[in-house]
């Protein structure tokens, strides 16, 4: 691994970051920031690469295979401002020499927390309820028959990944109630099975049909992409809700929009897209319905995770620069 020692390495980070990591980049680093926050086209991005000895993408910038085999010979860290990698070619910077680091463990519970909110929103219909104190018609008071939802209490959670994240939001539905089911590759260790009370099923067919809430926390790799396929959600009961807050490929997008169309799944809570940051408009008119509740992916902002995203960085950069390996660097048979 080629050091920088005696040198402040160049950093180019490519969208606007906390103020307290930006000012402490540029303590450390030769460090040119993106004051506009305007995502940068791909040939700026081709020329941060020929320029910067470090680059700080975030998860909406593409780092294909062509713009690392382009990139500059002084190019030495890819790292990433974001828990997933699924934007960057690994394979391609591993063949180039070029490291990849990643941000992990940060945004577990933050990510656990808007999962469980979207958990309750959907089944309960919170933002329909709510856009009715804020529209033309005047609210007239509280009906028996009005705003009817779905009980969470008693009712099964199927969780796709087991993973961190996995694992904190079916603590989080435990306690409200929920039983807790899950499909991973491997099963969870005892301890927090017993802790959990919780059931791996082998077959993500067999689960789906069985659950009321299916909550999709895996990572996105070319293995889960249309994980949830048309075949498979249509394996869900008529009053089974989607949650989705890990990426919007894991879904086949438009299968899901049909399936909610024809009422042949009850709703869904939808943090992120298939083509962000475009949203098809027919899920903006299930959401104008009730049928949906859509975010912004926003489960994992928080200013306390954003900014451990970036003491993540910054080490990661320091120890690369120091010719020590980076700790949270991410190699192609990791993903």
């Amino acid at each position: 691994m080629e050091a920088l020692l005696n040198k402040t390495p160049t950093v180019i980070v490519t969208r606007k970051l906390p103020e307290t990591v930006e000012t402490r980049m540029g303590e450390l680093f030769d460090v040119r920031l993106n004051t506009t926050d305007a995502p940068l086209s791909r040939e700026a991005l081709a020329k941060a690469m020929q320029e910067a000895d470090v680059l700080v993408p975030t998860v909406t910038d593409k780092i294909d295979a062509d713009l690392i085999n382009e990139a500059g010979p002084k190019l030495k860290l890819i790292a990433n401002f974001g828990n997933g990698v699924d934007n960057i070619d690994v394979a391609a910077a591993h063949a180039k020499g070029i490291i990849v680091t990643n941000t992990p463990n940060v945004l577990n519970e933050d990510t656990a927390d808007m999962t469980m909110a979207l958990i309750l929103a959907a089944p309960r219909r919170l933002v329909e309820g709510a856009s009715h104190l804020l529209g033309d018609d005047q609210w007239q008071g509280w009906s028996p028959t009005w705003m009817l939802g779905r009980r969470i209490w008693g009712k099964r959670l199927g969780i796709i990944g087991m993973g961190r994240i996995g694992v904190a939001v079916a603590r989080r539905a435990k306690a409200f109630g929920l039983s807790i089911h899950y499909h991973n590759r491997e099963p969870i260790a005892d301890s927090i099975r017993e802790e959990l009370d919780a059931t791996h099923w082998d077959s993500l067919d067999q689960m789906l049909a069985h659950m009321d809430i299916v909550s999709v926390n895996c990572p996105y790799t070319p293995a889960t992409y249309h994980l949830l396929s048309e075949r498979r959600l249509q394996l869900l009961q008529p009053n089974a809700f989607v949650v989705n807050t890990a990426r919007g490929e894991i879904i086949d997008e438009e299968a899901l929009i049909r399936l909610l169309e024809e009422e042949r799944i009850a709703g869904a809570g939808l943090d992120v897209f298939e083509g962000e940051p475009k949203i098809n408009p027919r899920l903006c008119k299930l959401a104008q319905e009730g049928r949906v509740v859509l975010l912004p992916h926003m489960s994992s902002a928080t200013i306390e995770g954003r900014i451990e995203m970036g003491e993540k960085i910054i080490i990661n950069i320091r120890m690369m620069a120091s010719g020590d390996r980076p700790p949270d660097r991410v190699l192609p048979s990791m993903i």
